[in-house]
């Protein structure tokens, strides 16, 4: 895969998926030269305190928030899915927010966002499948292949829980199953190709 020709990037996690997080964000350099679009699945609303936003924006070099409706996809710039809330990709690039049934009782999910990033961005696309509980990912892993993007999976043998993963392998396959580690090096050692 050459970086340059890669738009965004998209990532989905469950159960342990937190951790895997801090250390993916944490790795992201400052001129990283894509967007970076994250599900976790979580509760449908956030109690007081420090959102998961907040949490993750402390370990990150780059801009991270909560998506909003309609907000432009920008390079360099990590979102993530609210609570409750699917996200989604709109050509344009544009941000949607759904509160459609859950998928695969999650909302929100992960096969939303992966779909429509699909949709919009082609093979232009990296899709990273984390740690989890569900089969949610998937279904967007598949669709991710078969519109000529690339699928990174989370090692099952070293996942928190091995189940997500593992069902990404055995419905898509995967262009590079990798550790946790492997996955954070990889993303670290991004540099814009010189125009």
């Amino acid at each position: 895969m050459s970086w340059p020709d890669v738009d965004a990037v998209v990532i989905g996690g469950s159960a342990g998926g937190l951790e895997a997080l801090v250390a993916i964000v944490a790795a992201l350099p400052a001129d990283f030269p894509a967007a970076v679009l994250i599900v976790l699945h979580r509760g449908q609303r956030e109690d007081d305190g420090v959102t998961l936003a907040a949490l993750l924006a402390r370990h990150c070099a780059l801009p991270l928030d909560d998506a909003w409706d309609h907000q432009p996809v920008h390079a360099g710039e990590v979102v993530l899915a609210p609570a409750g809330y699917h996200l989604l990709v709109d050509c344009g690039p544009v941000l949607a927010l759904s509160v459609d049934e859950p998928v695969l009782w999650s909302r929100p999910a992960i096969d939303p966002l992966f779909e429509s990033a699909a949709d919009c961005w082609g093979a232009r696309l990296l899709a990273i499948v984390l740690t989890g509980a569900s089969e949610d990912g998937s279904a967007g892993a598949l669709a991710v292949r078969r519109a000529g993007g690339e699928v990174w999976v989370q090692d099952p043998a070293e996942a928190a829980v091995a189940l997500m993963p593992q069902a990404a392998l055995e419905r898509a396959g995967a262009d590079r199953v990798l550790s946790l580690a492997r996955i954070c090096a990889a993303l670290e050692a991004v540099k814009i190709a010189p125009s």
